[in-house]
């Protein structure tokens, strides 16, 4: 059943989009690296805003799992995502990061930037993120 047992160490979302995951950063923050290739791309040949936005959620979730339990991240719950697009990305690499913001020991707020490989910012985020119940089945 869904849900049950180990996590897996990729999600099918990963598998399907492409992105890899850094975990250890400095303070506990979290990377999600993309080479951005066609289809990522919306009809006007930019990184699509949904890919970017998936990817900061990405990057602040695994940072706020980081914040809760370095050694063994829970289960994490994005509670909210608020993003705004600077500029656009096209072919490349963009990296989002999450950085830790605050919380306790049931929510985390994280914020994250979107860049490109010339280190132009594409997007940011901020983030409130819940912990997750032990049970993942629950």
């Amino acid at each position: 059943m869904p849900g049950e047992g180990p996590r897996p160490a990729r999600s099918g979302c990963q598998d399907h989009v492409g992105y890899e995951i850094e975990r250890g950063g400095e303070n506990g923050c979290a990377r999600c690296v993309l080479r951005v290739g066609p289809e990522h791309l919306n009809r006007h040949g930019i990184l699509h805003g949904g890919v970017a936005a998936m990817l900061l959620d990405v990057a602040c979730g695994n940072t706020a799992g980081a914040m809760f339990d370095a050694g063994d991240p829970p289960l994490v719950l994005t509670v909210s995502l608020s993003t705004q697009f600077v500029a656009p990305a096209r072919a490349g690499q963009v990296v989002a990061t999450g950085r830790p913001a605050g919380g306790g020991a049931r929510l985390a707020y994280v914020t994250g930037e979107l860049r490109d490989d010339r280190d132009r910012l594409i997007a940011t985020a901020a983030g409130v993120f819940k912990r997750g119940p032990k049970d993942r089945a629950g």
